[in-house]
């Protein structure tokens, strides 16, 4: 077993079909490591890594986990890196392809999920439902019409972001009834209008959309992109939602925003910190309904995910090009390195 290809993963939660995969290729050695910060096992094993998996998830990620400039520089061997989710808040990935490293992601594996959730939390903050469980459970004497909600047909939805998941969510809401209003810099006007949605700039979104959903990665482009002045740009009454990530909007902005009523309502699923603390200010509004990152987070999401990130694993190390390249650029550099290994 001494050519094989070595791959590595921490003991974090993962659907078993990936130790499947993996085991059913003899020429590919599976290390499960501890996943504690500075664990010595762990260290060892990702220095003598051709490849690794590692979650998305950065509040479950030891800071020794992360792949950083100074990780890779402890990993000489490291060809191929792929993340447990769409995101990959947990890779440098300009270090990465600095190094010849190949990133791959597993975009479109938890997209029906993400996009069910958009509507899950749409739905409990307009139809007012987790008010309503918790004044039936601990209260009485009110009437239905103290729970009045509002439908969402006829709403006008603004989605930032009309990648795997947006664009599953454009499809959603014309089921609903929904005119669907799109931003997403990276696509074409056309690409848009072909989802079914009404390309416009952020700025005419927001001021235009009873809903803002986002659907874009945290990047450089759009951490804090939903701040105050943003959030002051959208439709007095009108509510917003994330199943992006923590670090898009500026909470604290948020909160302002619901308490002086210029929103009407938010539903959360993602957090600067995650899980937030039970004190967390915007917990306290009745009018938020907040999860713990669990939009991509069901039995089948987790073992598409799971499955695509052997596959493109085992791929990589097989020198042929997976399909969800983060980083493009660097497959002639990653592809050169792992002829290498062979």
């Amino acid at each position: 077993m001494t050519s094989a290809k070595r791959l590595v993963r921490l003991d974090l939660w993962l659907d078993p079909i990936f130790d499947k995969l993996i085991a059913e290729h003899a020429n590919v050695a599976l290390t499960v490591a501890p996943a504690r910060d500075g664990d010595p096992a762990a260290r060892d094993a990702l220095r003598r890594a051709h490849g690794y998996l590692v979650t998305a998830a950065k509040d479950e990620l030891p800071s020794s986990g992360f792949v950083t400039a100074e990780l890779i520089a402890q990993c000489p061997e490291l060809v191929c890196v792929a993340t447990t989710g769409a995101g990959y808040d947990t890779v440098d990935v300009a270090a990465c392809t600095a190094a010849g490293i190949a990133v791959v992601n597993q975009a479109g594996g938890n997209a029906d999920s993400v996009a069910e959730h958009t509507y899950a939390l749409l739905l409990a903050v307009r139809r007012r439902i987790v008010e309503s469980h918790q004044r039936l459970r601990h209260d009485s004497g009110f009437t239905r019409e103290h729970l009045m909600g509002h439908q969402i047909r006829g709403n006008i939805i603004g989605l930032v972001g009309l990648g795997q998941i947006g664009s599953r969510a454009a499809r959603i809401a014309q089921g609903f009834g929904m005119r669907v209003l799109a931003h997403d810099p990276y696509l074409p006007p056309e690409s848009l209008r072909a989802l079914g949605a009404e390309p416009v700039s952020l700025d005419d979104l927001l001021a235009q959309s009873d809903i803002v959903s986002l659907h874009c990665p945290l990047s450089a482009e759009t951490r804090g992109m939903m701040d105050a002045a943003a959030f002051a740009r959208m439709k007095p009454g009108s509510v917003f939602i994330t199943t992006a990530r923590g670090g898009v909007h500026d909470e604290a902005a948020l909160y302002d925003a619901l308490q002086s009523g210029h929103l009407a309502g938010a539903g959360l699923d993602v957090w600067k910190q995650e899980p937030p603390g039970n004190d967390a200010p915007l917990l306290q509004l009745p009018n938020v309904v907040g999860t713990y990152h669990t939009a991509g987070v069901t039995h089948e999401a987790r073992r598409n995910v799971a499955r695509s990130a052997a596959e493109q694993l085992l791929a990589m190390l097989a020198g042929q090009r997976p399909p969800n390249l983060v980083n493009p650029q660097a497959w002639p550099a990653a592809l050169e390195r792992i002829a290498r290994l062979a």
